[in-house]
């Protein structure tokens, strides 16, 4: 064989066990540990268990790799994670990803790829119009996830503020740059900062109010004191759906006084975006119009397999500003048309589909669609917390939003406590949760994130819940 392709006779057999396999855990594997054993040792050993010099029978090879998927993985879709914003991927969502494969579009230059690009320029100015967007004004691009479109934000509001930025860089430019944001703050922001030269010592963090909001009162106050001090303020990061809390910042206040200093705001509503769908979600998310920009991860709420990312923005020319630039080499056969390439748009050259899973997903399903789905989580949401809190656990976080973090009452301040449920329930492979600390004491985190899970699954929670607790104080 002197190319990749297979016989015919293989690929149909693949194409036939893949398919099977691939049914079967989709329709079953709620009954698989949603928790794997970390054993290193063991897990290297299967990863290094063939020689590289000899090639392996396919169907033994792709029994190898699901082996290792079944038995070392957190499984994000099962119904039991009540983790960090993994979802059970859709079904057009998969397909569009097996599609993707198979055509292999490059979306570096729009000529390559005219229909997969007009694809995800129409799914930008749809849900730029959904975050209230004049439609003239949007503009945007999709990406790996919220870290690059937030590091996407942080590079185009330097430019913004500092023209001269993408020429002359970081040390000439004529003040000190600093962006401010809240201790709920997604950690790619400090990474962004880090990326684009800031150093962390640009980003000043905001306190919170009692709702655990970035305080609009502390932030004006210390935009003022940058500015006496002869540092040019030039970005606020607000957050719509933290992700540790759920808690939305109070964007109207906010864009208010980046209005009033002329400053860039950009709402990482990375998980909270997709409120905009919910019965009050327009309310949740009052003022996010006045945002320069938006991260929303359409691989969280909207369901899409990893990774998909949008970043939208007011300021149309921004992206263009930041990334352009010109290269000899790349296809030119629509530079007659009205139109952008990618590559000059954005910190991605090469370019995958990635918008593909979405505009399937909206194809097969429709907004209404995806608000059923969103508004039946929000609901499972509210019914968690309804029964934490009628089992005597207490809430810590206020969020309209499915996340609850929580805690025993009787041992708030033991801050062992949290730690040893939290590791009971992953060990027991029958849950998923994680530990977030709030005002320095460990609660407990639980979140809807698929839209499988239902009261049944909420009911098994808190039984095990309530087992370690009675066990711990034994």
């Amino acid at each position: 064989m002197s190319n990749f392709d297979l016989t015919s006779q293989s690929r149909h057999f693949i194409w036939e066990m893949i398919t099977k396999e691939m049914e079967l855990h989709y329709e079953q594997g709620v009954n698989e540990r949603v928790t794997p054993d970390l054993n290193l040792e063991e897990i290297q050993s299967m990863v290094s268990k063939y020689d590289p010099n000899q090639p392996v029978p396919y169907e033994e090879a792709i029994r190898h790799v699901l082996e290792g998927m079944k038995k070392y993985i957190v499984h994000t879709p099962d119904p039991n994670y009540y983790g960090l914003f993994n979802p059970r991927s859709s079904f057009p969502g998969i397909i569009a990803d097996l599609i993707t494969a198979v055509y292999n579009p490059q979306l570096a230059a729009w000529s390559h790829s005219p229909f997969p690009n007009e694809v995800e320029n129409y799914l930008v100015r749809l849900f730029g119009k959904k975050f209230n967007y004049r439609d003239e004004d949007i503009d945007g691009v999709f990406a790996t996830g919220g870290a690059e479109a937030n590091l996407t934000a942080v590079l185009a509001a330097l430019n913004h503020a500092f023209p001269e930025y993408s020429n002359i860089g970081l040390k000439n430019i004529s003040a000190t740059p600093v962006l401010y944001c809240s201790e709920e703050t997604h950690h790619s922001v400090l990474r962004a900062a880090r990326i684009a030269g800031l150093g962390f010592d640009a980003v000043k963090k905001v306190s919170l109010d009692h709702s655990l909001r970035m305080d609009p009162i502390d932030l004006a106050h210390q935009i003022e004191k940058d500015i006496s001090s002869g540092n040019h303020p030039f970005m606020v990061i607000a957050t719509a759906g933290a992700t540790g809390t759920g808690v939305i910042d109070e964007l109207k206040r906010i864009g208010e006084i980046c209005a009033e200093y002329n400053i860039w705001l950009h709402t990482d509503a990375a998980y909270g975006g997709a409120a905009i769908f919910l019965e009050g979600g327009t309310d949740m998310l009052d003022g996010i119009e006045m945002s320069h920009s938006i991260t929303f991860d359409v691989h969280k709420w909207l369901s899409v397999p990893m990774c998909a990312s949008m970043f939208i923005t007011r300021e149309k020319e921004v992206l263009g500003e930041t990334f352009r630039i010109t290269a000899d080499y790349m296809p030119k056969e629509a530079n007659q048309l009205d139109i952008v390439d990618p590559y000059t748009h954005s910190i991605q050259w090469s370019r995958r589909f990635t918008g593909l899973k979405l505009y399937l997903s909206l194809l097969f399903f429709g907004w209404e669609g995806f608000r059923k789905t969103i508004q039946h989580q929000a609901d499972i949401g509210d019914y968690l917390k309804k029964e934490l809190a009628g089992h005597g656990w207490k809430l810590y976080n206020t969020t309209l939003l499915p996340v609850a973090c929580f805690n025993a009452p009787e041992h708030h301040e033991d801050q062992k406590f949290a730690k040893y449920l939290c590791d009971r329930v992953i060990q027991s492979g029958k849950a998923w949760i994680s530990i977030y600390q709030i005002n320095g004491r460990n609660t407990l985190r639980a979140c809807i994130t698929n839209y499988a899970t239902g009261k049944k699954e909420i009911d098994n929670l808190i039984e095990l819940l309530n087992t370690l607790r009675e066990k711990y104080k034994k």
